[in-house]
């Protein structure tokens, strides 16, 4: 015990946590709504066994569920995901010692009982999608979540950077339809106003924003407003929120105190049982990027994205990330039980829902 009831979690570790913070992370099944395995989608990385450090930081966040997903679209949107599902359902496969692979909500509580990382396989795009019948096939072969649009439109509907939202087409709607009938979790975090007031009217299950903020604290394209998180409430969705720094506030300094802001906030418009997380990070950020990478990413999205010289929030770009948030909901005075819905609760209670257990 050092400094008045702060303990580090390993003996290299410098920071140090409340033993009720350490106990409620340890304690909850933890979901990261968007959270893929590595900001590194090239063969150099998932070829290879994962390393030392990254097993040791996976072991060391105290995350269970990561939704592991990206943004795929254009002509061979199919070929695409296809290959997706097969080379990380592989790395999956692989390190079996860490991972396990999510078909059902119980899987997420069995990894959570044997320590392992459970890997619940999405997409942030639906343009895969080339008939309705395809959301049975790629829910066969193990997508369990898909984001209906991008930040642009497709067949399905707008994204939040079009000009102009048109909402669902008839060929959304027949998707939505497809995806409650075979339990695949809607997501509709990168889509347009009313693209997303559209997913949530139409479709009979409650949906998930699996990864935004609120426009009431920051003004962009890419966060919902009120109305949409109430809708979405009222349904018995979720909102996840991200660490994203310009969906989080406009000015700096950015920090883990801003992330909390929004979580108050949809606690305040839709409940406590409708707020979770969705980090859309890596276990490290984006900011550890090497420099052309980095640039490459920034290269392609409109210019109200907004990119600022940094793009993850101070303090919340590390493994153990999580801890930090659950001692600023304490601080926030946020029950126990609060807590565990927040960190993964609620999510686990609307992927039980969708998916069966």
């Amino acid at each position: 015990m050092i400094n008045r009831n702060a303990y580090a979690l390993a003996a290299s570790e410098p920071r140090r946590y409340s033993k009720r913070a350490i106990d409620l992370v340890r304690e909850s099944l933890v979901i990261d709504m968007l959270a893929p395995i590595k900001i590194d989608f090239e063969p150099a990385f998932y070829s290879k066994p994962m390393s030392a450090q990254d097993k040791a930081d996976f072991r060391a966040s105290g995350i269970t569920g990561f939704h592991h997903a990206v943004g795929l679209g254009g002509a061979n949107a199919k070929e695409s995901a296809l290959a997706f599902f097969a080379i990380w359902g592989n790395y999956v496969a692989r390190h079996a010692h860490l991972f396990c692979a999510v078909g059902k909500a119980a899987d997420l509580t069995r990894a959570k009982r044997d320590g392992k990382c459970a890997v619940i396989m999405g997409l942030q795009n639906s343009d895969h999608f080339l008939r309705p019948s395809d959301v049975q096939f790629f829910y066969e072969i193990g997508q369990r979540v898909s984001q209906l649009t991008y930040n642009s439109q497709n067949r399905i509907g707008s994204g939040s950077t079009d000009r102009v939202d048109g909402g669902l087409s008839d060929f959304g709607v027949a998707i939505v339809q497809e995806m409650n009938k075979v339990g695949m979790l809607v997501d509709v975090s990168h889509s347009g106003d009313r693209t997303t007031l559209d997913a949530i009217a139409l479709s009979p299950k409650p949906i998930a924003i699996t990864h935004s903020n609120c426009r009431a604290i920051i003004d962009h394209p890419r966060v919902k407003t009120d109305e949409a998180i109430r809708a979405l409430g009222k349904k018995g969705g979720v909102m996840g929120i991200t660490g994203v720094r310009n969906f989080v506030s406009k000015t700096d300094p950015t920090t883990i105190a801003n992330i909390a802001d929004h979580i108050d906030h949809v606690v305040k418009v839709a409940g406590i049982d409708h707020v979770g997380i969705g980090t859309d990070s890596d276990l490290n950020g984006y900011d550890d990027m090497p420099a052309e990478a980095n640039k490459q990413l920034r290269a392609g999205y409109k210019d109200s994205y907004a990119f600022r010289e940094k793009i993850d929030v101070d303090g919340f770009d590390h493994p153990r990330k999580m801890y930090d948030l659950t001692e600023e909901l304490i601080r926030r005075r946020y029950s126990d039980t609060n807590i565990k819905a927040v960190l993964g609760g609620n999510f686990q209670r609307l992927l039980s829902a969708t998916w069966g257990g």
